[in-house]
């Protein structure tokens, strides 16, 4: 499922209107590349809030070769503005967040400001202005979150996931895709890695240490794919090989000093995307798992995705996990 579209998702994309919140981030640069050049949308709205960063992104795809593009300012604290921004859209990205763990241990109200009080605003706005489809995108630290930002990414969830009882039968429905760190992205540790490789010395936090890993290809994939198949109040969550950061170190220069620094507030030596207390309500399918929601939200889940569910309460976590091959994990990285 990471690697290809099993899904056909022309009907989810073609002659639509999609928004994207904070569009100017990895994932926004690489499903808008993927939406333009493999697909027809009617529109691909860009919603952030740094007028930099869209203005580099207009380099790479101008309003002059991609005629379909918009370029929206605006943040997802603003209602008022999403209600306008969200006018016409079918399917809404939701992947405006603060993000960097330490800089949300230090300013956590901007963090509440923006994760979860954004969240709500989108999806007032979205039922608002009847959007067909909004997809939240989550990540591994909202499972028993230890720091704030897993904390706001738990929420968004639970928001998103309840947003399909506000909305009405016919009205938008709201999904969530959970995956773990996506290599290579912007503020993760390959960069620092790659760049820590000119002096042959990588600081680690501590070496028992484990991550998830996809790369922004197979994240996107996953995202359109789950977007495509998506009844509401799922929770997606992709089956990902884990790695060890010695292993990535070493992957990236063999010959390098390991510098052990010490845990940073907030991080976990191991990372879960599946809790202990969610086994009983998750369906496995080949590639991918579905967490359906606490309160049932009168759609026949099992009819769709099958009753294959988890059994026993082990938690899905990096540390119980496969670790990939170092061949693979080399095919990962961008050097």
């Amino acid at each position: 499922m990471l690697n290809k579209l099993f899904n056909d998702v022309s009907e989810l994309v073609n002659g639509k209107n999609i928004f994207i919140t904070g569009g100017t981030g990895t994932f926004g640069h690489k499903i808008t590349n993927i939406l333009l050049n493999q697909y027809s949308p009617n529109k691909v709205i860009i919603f952030s809030r740094d007028e930099f960063k869209q203005y580099n992104m207009k380099q790479i795809f101008p309003e002059a070769k991609y005629p379909n593009i918009r370029y929206f300012i605006g943040d997802v604290r603003d209602y008022e503005r999403l209600e306008v921004a969200t006018q016409d859209v079918d399917v809404l990205f939701h992947a405006a967040a603060m993000k960097q763990v330490d800089t949300i241990e230090y300013n956590p109200l901007e963090a509440i400001r923006t994760n979860i009080y954004g969240t709500e605003n989108i999806i007032k706005a979205a039922i608002k202005n009847k959007v067909k489809k909004v997809i939240g995108v989550s990540t591994d630290k909202c499972v028993s979150p230890v720091n704030l930002y897993g904390a706001t990414k738990l929420c968004l969830e639970k928001l998103i996931t309840h947003a399909n009882l506000i909305s009405g039968k016919d009205g938008t429905i709201f999904s969530v895709l959970r995956y773990g760190n996506v290599i290579n992205s912007r503020g993760s540790v390959v960069p620092l890695f790659l760049k820590q490789k000119e002096n042959k010395c990588f600081t680690i936090t501590d070496d028992r240490m484990t991550r998830f890993t996809l790369t922004i290809d197979q994240a996107i994939h996953f995202v359109l794919n789950c977007a495509s198949i998506m009844i509401g109040g799922e929770v997606f969550v992709p089956k990902l090989p884990s790695y060890n950061i010695v292993q990535l170190a070493k992957c990236i220069e063999k010959d390098a000093e390991i510098k052990i620094i010490g845990i940073r507030p907030g991080e976990k030596l191991h990372e879960a995307m599946i809790s202990s207390n969610e086994s009983h309500k998750t369906i496995i399918q080949n590639d991918y798992l579905v967490v359906l929601p606490e309160i049932k939200i009168n759609k026949n889940y099992e009819e769709k995705y099958g009753s294959n569910y988890r059994v026993g309460d082990e938690e899905y976590s990096s540390g119980n996990n496969e670790l990939i091959s170092d061949e693979n994990l080399i095919k990962m990285i961008e050097f």
